[in-house]
């Protein structure tokens, strides 16, 4: 009899083992899909959050640039005022001469060294090319010119006259800028005669060579 008990017990252990994993391994999977999309559910939701943050703080920095910018353009607008007798300077030099300009409103005289453009300037080359700073901004008669020059030659002092003049027109008027510096009124010719060297005739040129 004890052994036909024994017998009769040792299955239920068995099927009781038996339906311990079946359990275990029905259960696992069950929890996973439950569990799994929580994770990600949190930063899907903290994103577009930064990006909204990360947006208006590029706006601000934008608003900032150009706000900086504005005020530094108005900064570079000057506003002179004349010398005294209403005359307003610009001083050019190009080569060896330099150029002391004086303009004012005027009936269009045009005086250097107390002598006529077309007196001091034998060259109608010269002539149209200081006369040409003056049609371009609408100056032309307008304005009495007075020049102070000494140094260079006449190409020179042509060139610094009209440098000179370019800067003067700027300051009695700033408007006159843009178109001055479209012209390339503004701009100093930076050329100059190349100096002799040492051991040769001039800048470039050298003695004839001789082999004996």
């Amino acid at each position: 009899m004890s052994e036909e008990m024994n017998n009769d017990a040792t299955p239920e252990t068995a099927d009781t083992s038996a339906e311990t994993p079946a359990d275990t391994t029905a259960e696992a999977p069950a929890e996973t899909p439950a569990e799994a999309p929580a994770t990600p559910a949190a930063p899907a939701a903290e994103a577009p959050a930064e990006e909204a943050v990360t947006t208006a703080d590029v706006a601000e920095a934008l608003g900032a640039t150009a706000t900086a910018a504005s005020t530094a353009t108005a900064a570079r607008t000057i506003v002179t005022k004349p010398a005294s007798g209403g005359w307003f300077w610009g001083t050019g030099r190009r080569k060896a001469a330099v150029a002391r300009v004086r303009i004012k409103a005027g009936k269009g005289e045009f005086k250097i060294n107390k002598r006529d453009l077309t007196e001091f300037f034998s060259q109608e080359r010269d002539h149209n090319d200081i006369n040409n700073v003056l049609k371009t901004t609408n100056t032309l008669g307008a304005v009495d010119v007075a020049v102070n020059i000494h140094g260079g030659g006449y190409t020179g002092q042509s060139g610094a006259i009209i440098l000179g003049l370019a800067r003067a027109l700027r300051n009695y008027d700033p408007s006159l800028d843009g178109v001055l510096r479209e012209h390339d009124f503004l701009t100093r010719d930076p050329r100059k005669v190349e100096r002799k060297k040492p051991g040769q005739p001039g800048a470039r040129k050298r003695f004839q060579f001789s082999k004996r």
